[in-house]
This record gives C-alpha cells, structure tokens and sequence, in this order.
C-alpha cells in the first residue's frame, strides 16, 4: 500500500515539474524507472572474433568462435550465430553456445568458389552482456593440382565422324567441373581454338567432328578458385582414305609439276553439274586455253564440275570445259570411272597452266607433266606448229597424261618410261582395259591407240556401239 502510495505521489511531483498531466501508462512507466535500485548497472560492452584456416575445396574448416567481455572474461552459454554469403545472400548455417572459456567452434565445408566461403557472426547480447558482430571472414582456398587430358581413336575415315574426349580432374582424381579452350592443329600449322566445352559433374566433356586431314588436338584448363590451370598432351588423329590408293611400280618416275590436292568431293557419288561457262571461268580462260580465231566460242562450250577418286584414295572435286555436244559423255565416262573407283590423278583447267607460245594456247606440256587430266584448249597439236588441235573443237579429253603419254614427231611427252608399261587402273595400252571399255561405252574413242594413250575423242555413236568403231590409219593429232 505504501509502495503504491509513493509511486503515485513521484508521478504527481513530476507533473509538477513538467508543467502538464502525464497520461496514466506514461506515469506508471515513469514512476517504475525512478524505483530503480541504485545500485543497477548498464550491460557490459563484448568483443566477438571468429577465424577459420584456409582448406581445399570440399574439405572441412573449423570456424573459431571467442566471445569475451571488454576486461577480456568469456561470456559463457552466449547465443552466436553464425552466417555464411551465397551468391550475393547472407544465410544462417548454425547458431551455438560458448563454453565457460566463451569459445565455439562451427564446422562448415569450404566450397569450391572463393566467394562462397565469406562468414560473419553476430551475439544479441543479454542483460549482462551487450551485442556485437564481426566483420566478413574469408576463408582462404588451397588450390590442387589439376590434369586435363584428351582422347580419342588415332584415326577417322575421311568424311566420317569421330568423338574427341576431354577430361578435367584434380591430382587426386576429383571431378573439375569448368570451360576448357580444346584446339585443333592441322599438319604443322598453328593451334587454333575449336571450340569450348563445359566438362559436366563428372569432369568430362566430348566434342563430334569430321576432321578431313591429318589433326592434333590438346585441351587447355584455366586456373580456377579452387585447382591450377593445366594444358593436356597433344593426341593425333589420322585422316584415311575411304578408297583405295594407287600403287605404282617404284621405278616408275613422278610427275614433274606438283598439284595442290583439289577441294573435297561434293555430295555422294559423281554428282556430276553442267552449267554455261561462269564469266569468272571464262575470265580466267580468255588470253590462255581461249583468244581470238578459236573454232569455238563460249556459248558452244559447258562447263563440268564432278566428282572423282584420287591417286591417294580420296575424294576430289574437279572441273572441266568441253564442247556442249561432248560434255555430257564425257560426264557420263567420268561418273562411270568415279562408280568404278578408277583414280584421276587431277582434273584442272588448262588455263591453270599459262600461255604457251609452242603450242599457241594453254600450256598443255605443262599440264601433262604434271599427270592433269582436261578437255578444251585452243591450240596447235604438239609437236606440230601451225596445226590446229582437236582440243580446240572441245570435243577431246586426255586422261591421267603422266601415265599416258603421247608420241609427238619431237618425242614422247611428258615421259618415255610410262610408254611401255601399263596399269590396271590408271595407264593402259590396249582396248580390254577398263578404262578404255568404260570411254567406249559413253562414246569416247581412243581414236589413236598407243600413238597417243592419253587422248579420247567424242564421236556421233551412242552408247555400246562405240566397240564396233575401228582406229584411224592417220597419225596422232593431240
């Protein structure tokens, strides 16, 4: 009663003092705090640190935890929590309870993003013992070793498809999970960046390809958070011929011109195009296979692009100028020797070859030392000045000329050895030859036998009837 009594008369001194009523909750609180006993103190001031030692990526660290009051005794049974950022987010992993020494330990798994291994703690505080928090702590990453590789079979068929393998792993044979740059080199050319996979959860990453030469491959891993960067040794994968290659006799000699190898095949099979002379072609053919006076202009030649087997066993893209009423034979020989898998050696135009003033036009000596096969080229016979060749009509095409030489009145060109040796697939000397049978039978004779091996003439037959012709008494005119 008398306690009330005098929080009732405190409460009336102090609207006194105030100059204004209090209103009766104001009043009790006040008269409450002036009870207080005098003896009453405020919370003492706390000090919270936290520490925690590097570790590698998937590893535990033990997260230390003191609490202490500012005279430096522990703060025992205080409530710390502890927090860790996530992708931008703070988020609670564990709340714990200081021991009579104020000390806590957390456990947390260091993961493999240094930016992912940033904590913070933080004490409310009690009636005794004020609140405080810490700053961010890092946790450090201890990187590991890490070793790519790159696999694979060690060759592909030419236009099939093959699977390079990398895999991305730690020293200790852990999955690394990241962007690595595989490269590619052809022959002994420069690396150059293929691509850039991802290796999945696994560590591994694959990549299809049609690799159409020779390859090198090697992988490179950067250096991560977590591992050290690493360049894998180097794999070769051998690009085989999907045909057969030519064989020839060692004492045979080589052609003495060198061709670059010509653009892969096309589409499946021959796939023969005949079009109208393109302004580029004709550009390129007017002032060599091609000038003024010729029998022939470019509205009555065609244009051949086709596919056929090369000496090497592989696939090539050649081209060709013939007469509009000769080209489709000659394309049908050709698609028939493409079927049979009987190899050309080149198949360029002329005009690659240049002006010849011997002949007066492209440089057919030229072309077959080097083993080409062509069609159209306005120019005299060689060996014969003055005499117009049958090439100048388009309605001729020498074949494999290395292997298939032609006897001119100056000699045997391009070589005297071929001219008594034959092969069962690129040089004949007689009509059962397959070749010879196959040029007959899209009517394409050999008009000059072994005086001229290499030449084939369109005629006005059709079909089989070219085995009924009989060989011209004349002398050859290539």
């Amino acid at each position: 009663m008398s306690s009330t009594l005098d929080r009732q008369g405190r409460g009336t001194i102090l609207r006194m003092r105030l100059g204004f009523p209090l209103s009766p909750v104001i009043a009790i609180v006040v008269a409450l705090g002036l009870a207080a006993p005098a003896d009453a103190q405020a919370a003492a001031a706390t000090r919270l640190t936290m520490s925690g030692g590097p570790a590698h990526a998937d590893e535990v660290t033990h997260l230390q935890i003191d609490l202490l009051h500012e005279d430096g005794t522990p703060v025992v049974a205080g409530a710390v929590v502890v927090e860790r950022r996530r992708s931008g987010t703070w988020r609670t992993i564990d709340t714990v309870l200081t021991d009579e020494a104020g000390h806590a330990v957390v456990d947390a798994t260091v993961f493999r993003r240094a930016a992912d291994n940033v904590f913070r703690a933080s004490y409310a505080g009690d009636a005794s013992s004020g609140p405080d928090r810490t700053g961010p702590v890092q946790v450090g990453l201890v990187r590991r070793s890490s070793r790519v590789t790159v696999s694979g079979p060690g060759s592909v068929v030419d236009e099939r498809s093959v699977t390079v393998n990398v895999r991305w792993q730690t020293g200790n044979g852990m999955p690394v999970n990241g962007i690595v740059r595989l490269q590619r080199r052809n022959g002994g050319g420069a690396w150059k960046l293929v691509r850039k996979l991802r290796t999945g959860p696994d560590g591994r990453a694959s990549l299809a390809t049609r690799p159409r030469v020779d390859t090198r491959w090697r992988a490179k891993a950067p250096r991560l958070d977590w591992v050290f960067g690493d360049t894998s040794g180097v794999h070769g994968i051998n690009n085989l011929p999907p045909g057969v290659p030519v064989q020839l006799p060692s004492a045979a000699p080589r052609p003495r011109i060198n061709l670059p190898n010509q653009p892969h095949a096309v589409g499946a099979g021959p796939n023969a195009h005949i079009s109208r002379v393109p302004t580029g072609v004709w550009n390129q053919m007017t002032g060599r296979t091609w000038h003024r006076g010729c029998p022939v202009g470019r509205s009555g030649l065609r244009y051949l692009r086709i596919n056929y087997w090369d000496y090497s066993g592989y696939r090539r893209r050649g081209e060709l100028v013939a007469h509009a009423s000769a080209i489709g034979k000659m394309a049908g020989a050709l698609a028939e020797m493409y079927r049979k898998k009987l190899p050309i050696r080149s198949m360029y135009r002329v005009d690659r070859f240049g002006w010849s003033s011997r002949v007066r036009g492209g440089n057919d000596y030229r072309s077959m030392a080097a083993g080409n096969t062509s069609a159209f080229n306005c120019r005299d016979v060689v060996g014969k000045p003055g005499v117009r060749s049958p090439h100048a009509y388009g309605r001729s095409l020498d074949l494999n000329t290395w292997e298939n030489p032609y006897r001119s009145r100056q000699g045997t060109v391009p070589n005297t050895w071929w001219m008594g040796h034959s092969h069962p697939r690129v040089a004949w000397r007689s009509r059962s030859h397959p070749v010879v049978q196959v040029m007959a039978r899209h009517g394409l004779r050999w008009t000059y036998g072994n005086g001229d091996t290499q030449h084939f003439d369109a005629y006005g037959g059709r079909g089989r009837l070219a085995a009924r012709y009989a060989d011209p008494t004349g002398p050859a005119l290539d």
